[in-house]
């Protein structure tokens, strides 16, 4: 009987939580305050990006969800379908090249397009047809020595992407001709097989081609130790991430990094209870009182030219919270005030982490009360000293 009722308490207790929506306060999670990446220095080599320090554990979480999205989930475009002049199918010879179109196909597969699409281009993302008419002259067969080597670049040199391998050879061809090739490049993930194609208005002599819309070649993560105070235990993540160039490995990562957050937002519905974290309270505070005491602080606290502290001393603007509640465009209007001023201002601002135009009202400022608010500040700043 006595289990039975402690067991109704407890149901009621966490009905009533449930419904008054009562956070629920969780430790404090060690997270990285900065990404670490090492630039490769020439496209297709190793970017390492270290993230630390993380709590015990999420290193490979982390990890091995960005490796798998990194590797499955990433689009770029890719070559669907060719068709060239008096060719009817890819089993064959072409009259006045070296190779057959198996090889011409073959060498298709090996060029890398870029272009991503936006939300500016209603229709980039669609299958874009690309047309070209190869002119092979006498002028250039001589050139070569009686050859002249069609790339990847000659092909797609007008076509709007952009050609990362533009020395790929597509062909060799021994004598003159003009011939019409007309390609098909679509945008997609992962890898789709010439035979699971499906476009639309299919040609006569269209042949498809295995699409490898992936650009990322390859991906891999390590967990080390680090150390946070005197936790010894925490993890730092190292991803090493190799591109063909379509997108950068930075690119790579922050797509994969929204794909993640994008799927785990699905569960965010489910949201039956909020959860607060301890360290947020002081975070916040630390972070208020930091910007607080950068926007106190007299303009000729900061190193401004003679001609810009001038300007601004004219304008009747004294603290920086003055300043940075002003918007660009007023500034321009103060007399004797120039492009030149301004952008030394606004470097100066960005060192400071601030900028024009904030908006300060979380903090209980506005442009009507900026000086009383200030003047309260470093009245209090005064007297706690």
């Amino acid at each position: 009987m006595g289990a039975d009722l402690e067991r109704e308490e407890e149901y009621r207790f966490y009905q009533v939580l449930g419904e008054k929506k009562m956070a629920v306060k969780y430790g404090k999670f060690e997270l990285p305050t900065k990404i670490k990446i090492e630039e490769p220095s020439a496209p297709g080599e190793v970017c390492r990006i270290i993230a630390e320090p993380l709590e015990r554990g999420f290193g490979h979480t982390l990890g091995n969800s960005l490796r798998r999205i990194m590797l499955t989930s990433l689009e770029a475009p890719a070559i669907m379908s060719v068709c060239m002049e008096d060719v009817p199918h890819e089993y064959m010879a072409v009259e006045g090249i070296i190779e057959d179109m198996t090889h011409i196909i073959l060498n298709l597969k090996t060029a890398l397009l870029r272009k991503l699409p936006t939300d500016d281009e209603p229709h980039s993302r669609g299958v874009k047809t690309v047309s070209v008419d190869v002119d092979v002259t006498q002028d250039k067969l001589e050139a070569g020595g009686g050859q002249h080597v069609v790339t990847v670049g000659e092909l797609f040199g007008h076509s709007g992407f952009d050609v990362i391998n533009q020395s790929q050879k597509v062909f060799t061809a021994t004598k003159p001709f003009i011939r019409k090739i007309v390609f098909r490049v679509g945008i997609g993930r992962g890898y789709l097989a010439a035979e699971s194609i499906n476009l639309p208005n299919k040609g006569v002599n269209e042949i498809f081609i295995d699409a490898t819309f992936s650009p990322t070649r390859r991906v891999n993560y390590f967990v080390e130790n680090c150390r946070v105070g005197g936790e010894t235990d925490m993890d730092r993540l190292v991803l090493e991430v190799v591109t063909d160039g379509r997108v950068s490995a930075k690119e790579a990562l922050t797509f994969a990094t929204q794909i993640g957050i994008l799927h785990l937002s699905v569960f965010d519905e489910l949201k039956f209870q909020t959860i607060t974290y301890e360290a947020e309270e002081e975070e916040e505070k630390s972070e208020r009182d930091a910007i607080l005491n950068k926007l106190s602080l007299k303009i000729s606290e900061i190193e401004l030219s003679v001609r810009s502290t001038n300007c601004l001393s004219q304008a009747n603007i004294d603290t920086i919270a003055e300043l940075v509640i002003m918007p660009e465009s007023e500034m321009l209007k103060f007399r004797n005030f120039g492009k030149k001023s301004l952008n030394e201002i606004k470097a100066k601002l960005e060192e400071m982490g601030l900028g024009l135009g904030m908006d300060l009202t979380r903090y209980g400022i506005t442009r009507e009360n900026v000086k009383e608010i200030i003047t309260e500040m470093q009245m209090a700043k005064n007297a706690a000293e």
